[in-house]
């Protein structure tokens, strides 16, 4: 684990930590990481993001727009940690060079809750929720697909990490490939200017800024892959800045013409009942099939994220920590069976509540950084406090939708 305490110039070029194995991961796979840790593109721009501009859809584009600069504040504090620090332990290295080991490990006991916990409910999402709207026919193959899913994602991660760099990879291509299509197909039946100027009510359009920026916080999970590229500290923040640059344009260009059709925001999936009025029902069931195939992305990606750290806080070999998860992993999923429902309901807050606790944990700790190397500046206070007051909303909304 000393490794992974090890602190990077910018210079340096160096990761902390061998390799996981064999080669660095190279620059093209990094960014097929990144780009499906974005909350998933696909299930962004056609699902989540969609249905939050429910209520403020008129002005659907400059919604997507500041939501876009408001997630820019807690990812350049990410990025100014990377600049330094690159290794398996991710956000818990930062907050160990910020403030020692332990808050550092409290800061990766809440995240690991917060993530195991997201790998038990969302397959019950998956399954229950979004499948069924895009393929009724599944319904009788529920319970199937409830264990067929953390099966296949254990299988990936165990078959290795080439192989689990592929599939993310592919992931990623084939969702930028149907947002880019989606938004063709938006944009070619409507351009509403209007849909960004500042339409009332504005109470409406905060919430739904703020909502959609916290639907970006998965990008934090490629940072636990620091310890395997190739020049980390560069890698690491070119891969994370273009990937986020290309979802949030992909997100932006899929829901702007929603302003001028707000009816579809109320659509089971938004960007599939879009592509079934304007193109046809083939491009809608691949539309609907990749919202649940991103989603299932994103777990990949934790999984990747949840073995790296665990790595660097227990100093096993990387296939070992693999090895593990993935027999708890498989042995859990019958226990989903019981009542998915219900596991979802009672798993959804204290996932998201521990989770924003450890981004605000790392957040409030990056002017203790600053410090540490004798350069505090004002925008370093005005970066910790914008972020942690992003880590502080995304708990007010954990509670105000529990409460609703």
């Amino acid at each position: 684990m000393t490794s992974d305490r090890l602190l990077l110039r910018p210079s340096d070029g160096l990761s902390p930590t061998a390799p996981a194995a064999g080669r660095p991961i190279g620059v093209l796979a990094f960014l097929g990481v990144a780009i499906a840790s974005f909350g998933g593109p696909l299930a962004l721009a056609a699902l989540y993001a969609p249905t939050i501009l429910e209520d403020a859809s008129a002005s659907a584009g400059l919604v997507a727009v500041a939501a876009a600069v408001v997630f820019a504040v807690p990812l350049l504090v990410w990025m100014r940690y990377s600049r330094e620090i690159a290794g398996s332990g991710g956000l818990y290295g930062f907050v160990e060079a910020a403030a020692g080991r332990r808050v550092a490990l409290v800061q990766a006991g809440l995240w690991i809750a917060s993530y195991a916990l997201y790998l038990v409910y969302t397959t019950a999402s998956v399954v229950y929720e979004t499948l069924p709207a895009v393929l009724p026919g599944v319904r009788p193959y529920q319970g199937l697909l409830e264990i067929a899913i953390p099966v296949a994602l254990a299988g990936v991660m165990v078959a290795g990490r080439a192989v689990t760099l592929v599939v993310l990879g592919g992931m990623a291509v084939g969702q930028l490939v149907l947002v880019g299509t989606l938004a063709a197909v938006s944009i070619g039946h409507d351009t509403p200017a209007g849909s960004f100027a500042l339409q009332p009510p504005s109470a409406e359009l905060r919430t739904a800024t703020g909502q959609i920026a916290l639907l970006y916080v998965c990008g934090s999970l490629p940072l636990f892959l620091g310890g395997e590229v190739a020049r980390p500290t560069r890698t690491i923040r070119r891969g994370t800045v273009v990937a986020f640059l290309l979802v949030a344009a992909g997100v932006v260009a899929a829901v702007y013409p929603l302003a001028e059709n707000p009816a579809f925001t109320r659509a089971a999936i938004p960007g599939m009942s879009v592509a079934e009025v304007f193109s046809g029902h083939s491009l809608a069931v691949a539309i609907g099939v990749g919202v649940a195939v991103s989603i299932v992305g994103v777990m990949l990606v934790e999984f990747l994220a949840l073995s790296r750290l665990l790595h660097a806080l227990t100093a096993r070999p990387t296939r070992t920590v693999v090895a593990a998860m993935a027999v708890v992993t498989v042995a859990a999923a019958p226990i989903t069976l019981i009542n998915p429902q219900r596991i979802y309901d009672d798993l959804l807050k204290p996932s998201l509540v521990a989770l924003w606790l450890s981004q605000l944990v790392v957040f409030a700790a990056y002017p203790a950084f600053a410090a540490r190397r004798g350069r505090v500046r004002v925008t370093d206070i005005a970066l910790a406090l914008g972020a942690s007051a992003f880590a502080i909303y995304g708990l007010y909304a954990t509670f105000q939708h529990a409460s609703t």
